[in-house]
């Protein structure tokens, strides 16, 4: 343990050298040093008097995360197994099965088998339920169960699965695996073109640019751009998509640091494509990041008309740093801002409220700011659209489900039951809907509002102060009440439960490409577009 221990201590040394060597914390060189001493010291004298048996490097990552904790959520350590995966992220390009896995404690379950990749060819479908990979048993592995399918292209493994209660085996032969920035592009009509981007990774800004001039060839003189989901990724990357549609010169997003060097202006560098043909932009809750740049960027520069709901609202840049054996430190170096100035940072993490949770900007406290059309548009909570769908609106109820995975688990369940040969005309029916509430109560979801909470900590309270009794009708009343409420809250969300659903059912038929040609017929925020863009007046009016 003391040889564990003398290679841990030359860490904070490590790191305490980094430190020296920035302008930034010259100033603070003595408060540096100090707390570094202080904390070798503490670690020192833990590892090797504490009464049980110590774990160094547990007790150092967990150090390590209690630290970034009371930063921001985008302030993180990353070891060896977290580079590899952000390497993925980027470049898009793995090898593997061919899957989108989640790890649970006793199995991997397969979310997404992707077309025509090893896991498909294998025969895996969502829901599976993988045990064992090889001879090892995923339950008693302690490391990522998920690294058990990697391995060099060419390799098989073998797969013990569960399906439906029953057990079965698969020979899956590992290839490198290309997940594509743009997943999907077509035509919606003889004149308007439809592209999605889920991710923003090294591929974004030619996989976009390619679909964009294939698209205009094939006869497309307005195109709606889907961001719905993205979770951002790299600026850079960003900026020459926001190029394709606008001029070289044109600035696009500014970032602000306290450390100078971190200042940055982005202006883009090439000849564009199209500066004329219409635009518009689909986002939603989950696009974030550099998704914002895109939409907040050509919204204020009045090239584009955006559809759907609130953006995330994520006005944070982080950069990494390579720390000492392979690990890094994600760090939030700087806001960006929007050609027009503003910040659409939506929570702030640097004054909490009393429970120590983040903040969300006030709507009273939002800054006006103007396009260059002159248009107002507000920072401090995400991309506002310009048509706002408030049908994709969700709540902590919904988020709650999807978080339970019960809409992944009932689709799956209903895969199974239910044989469709033309899913263009699938839909839900009401029947489905109550089928799915009863699912859901089967499955014991309970969902505690924040009320309740309240409400139990109050009537513990009063249990201490012997006030329980002449209280326990009112309160017993108060939480009937409340259950009812989350029936009707259910009621209320229905037309949003049935979209996710909707989506989560027909990729189970007809894959991730399937989905979208179904969405492009049936998906409310996609009408929508193409009748803006479809107008030049209604779309013209948009941007005045």
């Amino acid at each position: 343990m003391k040889h564990i221990f003398k290679k841990k201590i030359i860490i904070p040394l490590l790191v305490l050298t980094v430190f020296f060597t920035g302008t930034a914390f010259r100033s603070d060189f003595f408060e540096i040093a100090k707390q570094i001493e202080i904390f070798t010291d503490l670690f020192k004298e833990i590892n090797m008097n504490y009464v049980d048996e110590t774990n160094p490097a547990e007790l150092m990552d967990t150090a390590i995360k209690s630290m970034l904790k009371d930063l921001d959520p985008y302030t993180n350590f990353m070891n060896e197994q977290d580079v590899e995966r952000a390497r993925i992220n980027n470049t898009g390009d793995y090898i593997g099965i061919g899957a989108k896995v989640r790890t649970l404690k006793d199995k991997l379950v397969i979310v997404e088998p992707y077309k025509d990749y090893p896991a498909d060819k294998a025969g895996l479908k969502a829901g599976d339920e993988i045990i064992k990979v090889g001879n090892t048993s995923v339950v008693n592995y302690k490391d990522d169960a998920g690294d058990l399918l990697k391995g060099s292209p060419g390799t098989s493994v073998e797969v013990t699965f569960k399906r439906q209660g029953q057990t079965k085996t698969a020979t899956i032969n590992r290839a490198e695996v290309a997940i594509d920035a743009v997943p999907y592009f077509s035509m919606i009509n003889d004149k308007t073109g439809y592209i999605v981007l889920s991710q923003f990774s090294e591929k974004a800004s030619a996989q976009t640019n390619y679909a964009v001039r294939d698209l205009k060839a094939q006869g497309a003189k307005r195109l709606i751009l889907d961001l719905r989901g993205n979770p951002g990724g790299l600026v850079n990357e960003a900026i020459d998509i926001v190029n394709i549609f606008v001029p070289k010169g044109q600035l696009v997003v500014t970032t602000k640091s306290k450390v100078k060097k971190y200042n940055r202006t982005y202006y883009t560098q090439k000849d564009p494509i199209d500066t004329e043909i219409p635009l518009v932009i689909l986002i939603d809750g989950g696009s974030a990041s550099a998704s914002e740049i895109v939409t907040g960027s050509l919204q204020d520069l009045d090239r584009a008309v955006v559809v759907g709901t609130r953006s995330f609202g994520k006005g944070l840049v982080q950069r990494p740093k390579l720390l000492t054996y392979g690990t890094q430190v994600k760090i939030t170096i700087s806001r960006y801002y929007t050609p027009s100035g503003r910040c659409i940072q939506a929570l702030d993490y640097w004054h909490r409220n009393e429970k120590g949770e983040a903040v969300r900007v006030k709507q009273e406290n939002y800054n006006e700011y103007k396009t260059k059309n002159g248009r107002k548009v507000f920072d401090g909570g995400g991309i506002f659209p310009d048509e706002v769908m408030s049908g994709s609106q969700n709540s902590a109820l919904t988020t709650a489900i999807v978080n339970d995975n019960l809409i992944f688990d009932y689709a799956t369940d209903f895969y199974y039951k239910h044989k469709i040969n033309n899913i263009d005309n699938f839909k839900l029916t009401d029947a489905n809907f109550n089928d799915f509430k009863k699912y859901l109560n089967e499955n014991q979801f309970s969902f505690v509002t924040n009320t309740e909470k309240a409400l139990k900590t109050a009537f513990e309270v009063a249990k201490r102060e012997s006030f329980d009794d002449d209280i326990k009708t009112d309160y017993d009343t108060l939480v009937s009440n409340l259950n009812q409420s989350k029936i009707k809250a259910l009621d209320e969300n229905k037309a949003y439960l049935l979209d996710l659903l909707t989506e989560e059912i027909v990729k189970r038929y007809v894959y991730r490409e399937g989905l979208f040609d179904y969405l492009k017929t049936h998906d409310p925020e996609i009408k929508k577009a193409t009748e803006i863009v479809s107008s030049p007046s209604a779309y013209l009016e948009y941007l005045r």
